[in-house]
């Protein structure tokens, strides 16, 4: 490519983003860089609603990033090349934020490092990137730098896909048996991890579907960086993405059917509390029926191709996707994908749960398979006694804020993925609905997944949930296996943690933040409507009331959980209390449901996400365990709940 347009560079200045906007050149000489431009800040949840295809999302790219940027700034301004910082494309896995990118001219993408999802969204949805900084440079000069050099910089299993046209003209060619193993199928076995075991026992092998006896899986031995394709269990989709991936899939493949649709579903459950009654007018005028056109997309689709199909008013009940996985769908040993950043909180059950972007969703759909690029393990063990208040919510706070994570450390390439490994005697005074925060949120510190060592709570729960304890299935650590680093946590170290506005790493003792007033409190989401996370709300609130300056919205995060908080009378103490309480959903996370912070409020969520806008509405947000929430409801400011005057 040669530079016919403008350089875009993010700069930590706001001002200086926007000179760039109105005309002015800025070259990159060792500023700031904005770290951790999100997929929200690259394309809104409210944009998201419009469509997928680049010509309604390009004017959208980047709106009101750093509040400097207005739609079509970026689409009108002649930028061809778009220049970040760390961690660049963190947050969800909506593949529209690269769409957005290519909708708004963008022709290629210059950053220090990319987040895994994102990352894999450009490759399969053709569109350039790098780390090399000198390219810019080049660029600059008036060279003509060749496409295939950032192809050639790619892992093997990347650089097929791209020579190929893309993942779904390979999915043809592995369809049609045109496609071989380009890794070794056989050799020595070695100790591994959690990880490596799960992806070893389901790495394709040879074969293909109406081939002798079609594929077959089972390698010896993965490690760090490989890549593999691998035999997926779960599939999953929401209204927000349904729509893209079965207009893929239909360009793609036409009729075929979807290999094993049992181990399919569809949620709706991103937009089913837009018209609650407390949601702002203006959220309802801009996002209300552009989504009920997704989620009648979603439905099509699921007539169409035999799925299952969660939602209010539909065959199975609703909840948001990553609960209503743990409760139902996700098995110890399994592979599961959805298509949404959070698939992790399936890790909570000794499963390998990573969200992928739309064309890897239809990519397995129909061949059954998923691409993964074999993660770097860093093995987390925790001891100690929590104490009956440090929750699950701290301690991951705590550790994604670490250097660490943080600064991503464990990164020595541009396409390493990690993942944290859960194992320890101090998991045990847990249950899986609070194990699962740490696994939804691993993704939140950059990370693929999180997935917990075989524990009591985890045979505990699925022999209650299911029947059985799957202990048959459960896949533990060799002996002597390797990781990327061991990390002993003693929870006596943890405090209780927040993290500020802007990114869920930025962590802070509550005992420093607790000068920060807080008018809105919102209970909910994968990360804060479970049971567990209601009764710890209600405990605290119990014989207390709100504080006037103060609104709370409570939303339970599946239909099971809200009959179950019901029969409790959780859900009755918080109305008497004045609290909102919304049917399940997971609405107010993206900003589509109760709780979408009004003018000049500021927010205490349990959400697991804190983006600028990311709610709905600008205004700080600041993460905290549901203890912590409800606290902060009888003060108006956050609260430590053991400092509260004895009821």
């Amino acid at each position: 490519m040669k530079l016919t347009g403008r350089i875009l560079t993010l700069f930590d200045d706001g001002d200086e983003v926007r000179a760039q906007l109105e005309g002015q050149d800025r070259s990159f000489g060792g500023e700031a860089l904005h770290y951790g431009v999100n997929t929200d800040a690259m394309i809104s949840g409210q944009a998201c609603t419009l469509g997928y295809t680049p010509q309604i999302l390009g004017p959208w790219f980047l709106e009101n990033f750093k509040e400097q940027v207005k739609k079509a700034d970026v689409q009108g301004g002649g930028f061809q090349v778009i220049v970040g910082g760390d961690a660049y494309g963190s947050g969800s896995s909506r593949e529209v934020a690269v769409v957005a990118h290519q909708g708004a001219g963008i022709e290629l993408v210059v950053a220090r490092s990319f987040q895994r999802i994102f990352q894999e969204n450009m490759v399969y949805g053709g569109m350039p990137f790098t780390t090399d900084f000198g390219v810019v440079d080049r660029l600059r000069a008036g060279e003509d730098v060749p496409v295939s050099e950032f192809h050639e910089a790619l892992p093997e299993f990347f650089r097929q896909v791209a020579v190929a046209g893309g993942l779904l003209p390979y999915g043809q060619a592995w369809l049609a048996g045109d496609v071989a193993p380009w890794y070794a199928t056989s050799g020595a076995s070695r100790p591994m991890n959690v990880v490596e075991k799960l992806v070893a026992a389901k790495a394709w092998v040879g074969g293909a579907p109406g081939k002798g006896d079609g594929p077959r899986f089972g390698l010896p031995q993965v490690g760090p960086g490989d890549q593999v394709l691998c035999r997926v269990g779960f599939r999953g989709m929401h209204e927000y993405t349904a729509g893209m991936c079965m207009a893929l899939y239909t360009e793609a493949f036409g009729k075929a059917p979807v290999h094993d649709p049992d181990q399919v579903a569809c949620f709706e459950d991103h937009f089913v509390l837009i018209d609650e009654a407390t949601v702002p007018d203006a959220v309802k005028a801009a996002r209300l029926a552009p989504a009920r056109q997704l989620a009648a997309e979603m439905v099509e689709a699921c007539e169409a191709h035999g799925l299952r199909l969660h939602g209010p008013g539909r065959p199975l009940p609703a909840g948001v996707c990553h609960r209503v996985v743990v409760e139902d769908y996700a098995r110890p040993g399994d592979i599961v994908v959805l298509t949404d950043s959070h698939t992790p909180t399936a890790g909570v059950l000794n499963a390998f749960a990573f969200g992928v972007g739309s064309t890897a969703m239809t990519f397995a759909l129909r061949t059954g398979l998923i691409p993964v690029t074999v993660p770097k393990v860093v093995r987390v063990v925790v001891t100690g006694d929590a104490g009956g208040l440090l929750s699950p919510k701290d301690l991951i706070l705590h550790l994604i804020g670490a250097p660490y994570f943080r600064e991503e450390q464990w990164r020595t390439s541009p396409t390493d993925t990690c993942v944290i490994q859960l194992g320890g005697p101090g998991l045990d005074q847990w249950n899986v609905d609070e194990l699962s925060v740490i696994t939804n949120m691993t993704v939140e510190g950059g990370l693929m997944t999180g997935v917990v060592e075989p524990c009591k709570p985890l045979l505990d729960f699925l022999k209650e949930r299911r029947g059985q304890d799957y202990a048959e299935s459960m896949v533990a650590p060799d002996e002597g296996a390797h990781y990327e680093r061991v990390i002993q946590i003693d929870l006596a170290d943890v405090p209780l943690t927040v993290a500020t506005p802007g990114d869920s790493r930025n962590r802070a003792a509550l005992d420093a933040s607790e000068a920060v007033q807080i008018h809105n409190v919102v209970i909910a989401s994968c990360t804060g409507g479970s049971l567990s996370d209601l009764r710890a709300a209600a405990d605290v609130l119990r014989g207390r009331s709100l504080h006037p300056g103060v609104r709370v919205t409570v939303t339970p995060s599946s239909t099971l959980v809200a009959r179950q908080a019901e029969g409790e009378g959780l859900l009755q103490l918080f109305t008497d209390l004045g609290a909102v309480v919304s049917p399940p959903g997971c609405g107010s996370c993206i900003g589509n449901g109760p709780g979408v912070p009004l003018p000049g409020e500021v927010t205490a969520s349990t959400t697991n996400r804190n983006f600028d806008r990311r709610m709905g509405a600008p205004g700080p947000v600041y993460l905290v365990s549901p203890a912590v929430a409800a606290a902060s409801a009888v003060t108006g400011h956050l609260t430590d709940p053991r400092k509260l005057p004895a009821v």
